[in-house]
């Protein structure tokens, strides 16, 4: 069963004493808590389909020059970050298949170094993804209510900064997990991380769709038309359902896994939570099979571009 290097550690809890684990386990012997067996092929496969969709989104953005602004440099550093768990997700489901049919035999000093890079690559890419989803909402927020004054404020500098920012601050904190990644400290930042980046899309997203909403209703008050402000504002409704909706499945059940590692290690509910771990990895690749539909593929230029890298008309 295929499991992501950094993310090993965190399968089982490690603050739990081998025999309250062993009586948890057996506590909780029930069918639905055997967890899932899922095949290293679906690993490979969604991370091909993930690398080779964020790559389209990069190459896009590089080859037009009407893409060159602040917006899509954000979503092009997202489509990265989602390459780099995909890429990284791919070498260490090859190298675990190789290595289990006997293929690769490599000493387990070199091992360990391999695992080490593959857990900073993920781990920095993993925190990353999260940024530059905040990043992006942020990036919305400032086009929609300082519109006359977006260009002034979110400047090219500003934002090559921020996104230097951001990739330092994931490659740091990647080294500090890897290090210290059986501190429950550690894990209750990574919590506290997710949670901000959850209730900073919430706040912004939701503040955004009731001002869309408002302009919607004042227009069609003037003009008479409630049938249009209607579909309008269902539109929008189920825009933010999918962009909140997305991001709390795919990043939920992994976040609340942690959770349970510092709060209920040997809880015979949380021992059953522990053994889907795999397909909470799961969930997070599909993410990064998702972020492009939601935040690439729905602009119409980029659209054009892609059709134009696919058929190789450079």
């Amino acid at each position: 069963m295929s499991t992501l290097a950094p993310l090993r550690l965190l399968r089982e809890p490690w603050n739990a004493s081998e025999g309250n684990q062993s009586n948890a386990t057996a506590g909780a012997g029930s069918a639905w808590c055997q967890g899932l067996d899922i095949p290293n092929e679906l690993f490979l496969t969604l991370g091909l389909v993930s690398l080779v969709e964020n790559l389209l989104v990069v190459a896009a953005i590089l080859k037009n020059r009407n893409l060159h602004s602040p917006m899509y440099y954000f979503i092009c550093c997202l489509a990265v970050s989602d390459m780099l768990v995909s890429v990284s997700n791919l070498a260490e489901t090859l190298f675990m298949l190789l290595m289990e049919h006997g293929v690769l035999v490599i000493r387990a000093s070199i091992v360990r170094h391999m695992n080490n890079v593959i857990d900073m690559l993920i781990c920095s890419s993993v925190v990353s993804s999260l940024s530059f989803l905040g990043v992006i909402a942020v990036d919305r927020y400032i086009t929609i209510f300082y519109a006359l004054r977006y260009h002034s404020i979110m400047t090219l500098q500003r934002a090559v900064v921020t996104m230097v920012s951001v990739w330092l601050a994931s490659t740091v904190s990647s080294t500090v997990f890897i290090t210290y990644c059986r501190n429950n400290a550690i894990l209750l930042c990574l919590i506290g991380f997710f949670l901000f980046m959850l209730v900073l899309m919430l706040v912004l997203y939701i503040h955004m769709f009731v001002l869309a909403r408002h302009h919607l209703c004042s227009i069609s008050s003037q003009q008479k038309q409630p049938t249009v402000y209607r579909s309008s504002s269902l539109k929008g409704a189920v825009t933010l359902t999918i962009l909140l909706g997305v991001f709390f499945i795919c990043w939920g059940p992994f976040f609340f896994h942690l959770i349970l590692i510092v709060t209920c290690p040997t809880n015979p509910f949380c021992t059953c939570f522990f053994s889907y771990f795999n397909l909470f990895l799961i969930l997070i690749i599909c993410n990064s099979v998702v972020d492009p539909l939601i935040y690439a593929f729905r602009s119409q230029e980029l659209r054009r571009t892609l059709r134009e890298v696919v058929l190789c008309s450079w």
